[in-house]
């Protein structure tokens, strides 16, 4: 018998990552506001990152927002007002609107907003045309659709090869350590050319790269943060010197009307990618399913009655499972001039940052928005962003999400958690909702 896709909403979760926020002199009483679940108002003005978003939605108060104040100034964890925008229409106009810098946000001087992502002024996503064109220009022909489905072949190997051996492990396994973290990571060292016998100490750094932040910046993050840059340089050398068919080798080659990318240019990519690609992968599956096994089981038995069923479905995921734990991102734009925007001006010099969690769940674009329907067939999510910074990896990350969640359903539709959910732990920083382990049993 078919089961409907279509689940009525429950009630939001407590923040998994709801503690202490990072501490400064203007922001340490936001800070231990939000720990205790009610912001302090500065001024009027209401503490940010709200404390009751969790991987299952962003926090209630945004749909008050989005009806009442869709533009509103906000106090962060950082001691910095900002302009939160909330309204779909709002969020993806301001996303490729040129006055919003990611360059003012990010270079020397430039105001340290909490809860925001560790970026520097040389990484893509920190800069503004024309020096954004031209990187992206460089690098655009490596992540084409075209390009990517060239790649599933090897994705699904690799996905089926994680999935064998849990079928052999039996009993309960860890998905975040057996499929969530191992499937985008060994795509991403692929992509790079990292040889096999390196990959447990790239995964090591890797993951101290994509972890850093506000609250999670002590010295073992930044010893492998250390570690990873030294990798890259030498990986780039080594590349260098004896060519391979892999994404770095052609980057190191890829030139448009004799221009080329810089060693700085290379290693600093490389870091995006493994930030983009693997960290962001790697949560957005693991939460996807948690969702789907603790709360939405009838649609998790659908996906499993017609796998056909699943790149549709993958959209929804990325659109109702909340990866953010600000639900902006964490990449915040300085207007470079005035802005005007839902009866609003946001001036010059002023921080900003676009809540793409809860433009997902706008009303006006989606019906019943905060329902997971995994049969929803209009669904222009902006999960990816939107504008010059939309995610170069979506058709790598989409393709990845389709073939791992088709193994899970077609291999496992008696997936199950292997421990109540409120036991599971979740790494404590201020960007992503990260899971560090996830229990699942099937079987009898």
């Amino acid at each position: 018998m078919s089961v409907s896709p279509v689940e009525s909403p429950a009630e939001p979760l407590a923040d998994p990552l709801a503690g202490p926020l990072a501490e400064s002199a203007a922001g340490a009483e936001a800070s231990a506001s939000a720990a205790a679940g009610c912001p302090v108002a500065h001024g009027g003005m209401e503490t940010y990152p709200f404390p009751g978003s969790s991987y299952r939605g962003p926090d209630p108060r945004y749909a008050k927002l989005r009806t009442e104040q869709p533009v509103v100034k906000v106090h962060t964890a950082g001691g910095v007002d900002a302009w939160l925008v909330t309204r779909y229409e709002d969020v993806r106009e301001l996303s490729a609107d040129p006055r919003l810098s990611r360059a003012l946000a990010c270079g020397p001087g430039a105001p340290r907003i909490g809860g925001t992502m560790h970026t520097t002024p040389e990484m893509i996503i920190s800069l503004d045309s024309p020096e954004h064109s031209r990187l992206r220009k460089l690098v655009a022909g490596a992540f084409t659709l075209r390009r990517v489905q060239r790649m599933r072949d090897g994705v699904q190997r690799v996905a089926d090869e994680l999935l064998d051996d849990m079928l052999a492990k039996g009993g309960t396994v860890d998905l975040v350590q057996q499929l969530a973290l191992p499937l985008p990571l060994t795509v991403i060292g692929e992509l790079l050319g990292v040889p096999s016998k390196d990959l447990r100490d790239f995964e090591k750094w890797a993951r101290a790269f994509a972890t850093v932040d506000d609250r999670a910046g002590g010295e073992e993050s930044l010893n492998g943060l250390a570690k990873l840059s030294e990798y890259i340089v030498g990986l780039i050398a080594d590349k260098r010197a004896d060519p391979a068919d892999d994404m770095l080798s052609e980057l190191i080659t890829a030139r448009d009307d004799g221009d080329r990318l810089s060693e700085e240019e290379l290693v600093t990519f490389g870091f995006t990618l493994i930030g983009a690609g693997f960290d962001t992968t790697a949560n957005q599956l693991a939460n996807s399913v948690l969702a789907l096994l603790a709360h939405h089981r009838e649609q998790w038995l659908w996906l499993a009655e017609d796998p056909g069923r699943i790149p549709v479905a993958v959209d929804e995921l990325l659109r109702h499972v909340n990866l953010f734990a600000t639900d902006t991102t964490g990449f915040p734009r300085i207007a470079a001039a005035d802005v005007e925007v839902g009866g609003v001006t946001i001036a010059k010099g002023d921080a900003v940052l676009l809540a793409l969690a809860s433009a997902n769940r706008d009303e006006a674009v989606f019906a019943d928005p905060d329902r997971l329907d995994l049969a929803r067939s209009h669904n222009p999510h902006i999960s990816f962003g939107h504008g010059v910074h939309h995610c170069l990896g979506k058709h790598l990350g989409r393709m990845e999400m389709e073939i791992a969640i088709e193994g899970l359903v077609r291999r496992f539709p008696g997936l199950r958690l292997a421990v109540p959910e409120e036991e599971l732990p979740w790494h404590t920083g201020e960007i992503n909702h990260t899971l560090t382990s996830l229990p699942v049993t099937w079987g009898e």
